[in-house]
């Protein structure tokens, strides 16, 4: 069962998450607070997943200071937020975020992300991923070669043997890549290679 909180100030989305929730029969829904003074205060920190608005309002701690004060206390952090600029995207990150979805991101989505991030690993909306390859955390020349091979139609044990490097070597490059840029299937996974004009003996486009 994973256990979720949500941080929340608008009436109406809180509800709406609510419900994403509890008809979810692998979710259980154990704090909901409208700030994050309100979520500290319950003192319930053995959760899988927050969902935390950035634009809190009331004057408290909102944005990538909230991110920071929740995965302080040992928290996975999701993102749910109506902020889809690059600024408080990235801030966000750098501040220990899990994941990051807009408020347009539809229901399965949000329960797909939820999922991911209790699993120990990341979830980020196709709309803001991009921001993290212009990000400190750009894409080694070993991870850009393993995604130009992908695009081009290769398996990863073939991209194992072109390279010299173990299958499960290669399955850790694609999960790094995975999880600096949001992009999840093989299908996103070569949209981003064309997209960045990352092909096999090719710079990537700036």
């Amino acid at each position: 069962m994973i256990g979720v909180g949500i941080v929340e100030d608008d009436p109406g989305y809180q509800i709406g998450l609510k419900a994403i929730v509890e008809t979810q029969d692998d979710f259980r829904l154990d704090v909901v607070a409208r700030s994050y003074e309100e979520f500290m205060r319950q003192r319930v920190f053995d959760l899988d997943v927050v969902l935390l608005d950035l634009g809190l309002r009331g004057g408290g701690i909102e944005g990538a200071a909230a991110v920071r004060g929740l995965v302080g206390v040992g928290l996975r952090v999701l993102v749910v937020s109506m902020a889809s600029q690059e600024v408080p995207v990235v801030e966000a990150i750098q501040a220990g975020a899990h994941g990051y979805l807009t408020k347009e991101s539809e229901p399965d989505e949000i329960t797909r992300a939820v999922r991911a991030v209790a699993d120990a690993g990341t979830h980020f909306s196709p709309t803001v991923a991009g921001y993290l390859l212009r990000d400190k955390r750009q894409m080694t020349a070993r991870e850009i070669e393993v995604l130009a091979l992908l695009a081009d139609g290769e398996r990863a044990v073939d991209i194992a043997r072109q390279l010299c490097i173990s299958v499960s070597t290669v399955n850790g490059y694609l999960e790094n890549i995975r999880n600096k840029t949001g992009y999840r299937n093989k299908a996103d996974l070569t949209r981003l290679a064309f997209e960045k004009g990352i092909r096999p003996g090719r710079k990537p486009k700036r």
